[in-house]
């Protein structure tokens, strides 16, 4: 039986997590055919899968090959990732987009509160340049939802997105700048003066990601650079990508932290099927019970630690693994 979108984002507990995803796993395995056919592969015994440390998780690279979805119904949706010329693209179906707007936005209230209380600024120019990113759409839903007349989108015009910090400044109104890490660093670098005094009330909230515009950067260099040139005291990121519906935040020093029906584990490098224990680096594992409609055991690229408060930290990706999504810097 399929849980029920309330069931899943009541979870706030280790216990009602456990059992949420031992439900969801026991959907999925039975309703996702290129799921079930991957544990048909593996030889697993789904009635044998009594905890979460024992569901296989779906290696991510299977959203460029095939259509992970539960079911038969058409997507709403479908949220791709980036990518450069000639390589194949991950495809999220998504066949309730309403349920990508409740994980994002009360997701976004956990960690800041009411999207209302803000003005949302997004400098996302790569992304809005092509068509299919969810962290688009997820913008765009915060900008409608905080209602301030001044949020919105902002493209290459650098000059009026300066103006408007500064007119905010003033006021002191309490503002999240959503940005792209080579686009901030442009801004920040094109207006050394955009912040002359510390402005408690502005989140500059980094996605990860060159995109080929700029040279890699170690995540201390990067944020150090960010706070001197926004006069902020830390950097916040946001931990996302095309083939999860949730997204865990930092508020500083690249520590991340997921809402309750989100939870990573690290995986041996050596031994997918296997985890190690907290501090130590491995592949990451991700369990987002909001993709109740595709996969939520997703084995990502990304590298990290986890530690004894459920906290996590993203420290790179394997090699020969594609470049793209958030939060991807080699330190």
């Amino acid at each position: 039986m399929k849980p029920t979108h309330d069931r899943l984002f009541a979870v706030n507990s280790t216990e009602r997590f456990s059992e949420a995803a031992m439900e969801v796993f026991r959907y999925q395995a039975s309703e996702n055919r290129v799921y079930r056919r991957y544990l048909e592969t593996l030889g697993t015994d789904t009635t044998k899968v009594n905890k979460p440390e024992n569901i296989p998780f779906l290696p991510i690279n299977f959203f460029k090959d095939f259509d992970v979805v539960c079911g038969t119904e058409k997507p709403e949706t479908v949220f791709t990732s980036s990518g450069t010329t000639g390589m194949t693209v991950s495809r999220h179906l998504v066949t309730e987009v309403d349920l990508y707007r409740r994980s994002s936005l009360d997701g976004f209230r956990k960690f800041y509160g009411d999207p209302g209380e803000y003005c949302i600024l997004a400098l996302l120019p790569s992304y809005l340049e092509r068509t299919g990113s969810s962290l688009v759409y997820m913008a765009e839903d915060l900008i409608k939802t905080s209602g301030h007349p001044d949020s919105g989108f902002y493209l290459h015009n650098y000059n009026e997105l300066a103006l408007k910090l500064k007119e905010l400044e003033k006021i002191n109104q309490k503002t999240v700048l959503l940005g792209v890490t080579y686009a901030l660093l442009d801004l920040a670098e094109q207006f050394p003066g955009i912040a002359h005094n510390r402005w408690d009330e502005l989140v500059i909230m980094e996605t990860g990601g060159m995109k080929g515009k700029r040279k890699e950067m170690v995540r201390e260099e990067l944020h150090e650079v960010l706070m001197k040139g926004f006069g902020v005291p830390s950097i916040h990121s946001e931990y996302g990508m095309t083939e999860l519906l949730s997204q865990a935040y930092s508020k500083g020093n690249g520590i991340f932290n997921c809402p309750p029906w989100m939870q990573i584990m690290i995986r041996d490098t050596n031994d997918p099927f296997s985890y190690l224990q907290n501090g130590r680096t491995g592949g990451i594992n991700v369990i987002d019970l909001a993709n109740i409609n595709s996969c939520a055991f997703i084995a990502t690229q990304d590298l990290g630690k986890k530690y004894d408060d459920n906290s996590f930290e993203v420290l790179g990706r394997f090699d020969n693994s594609d470049i793209r999504g958030c939060n991807l810097l080699v330190q």
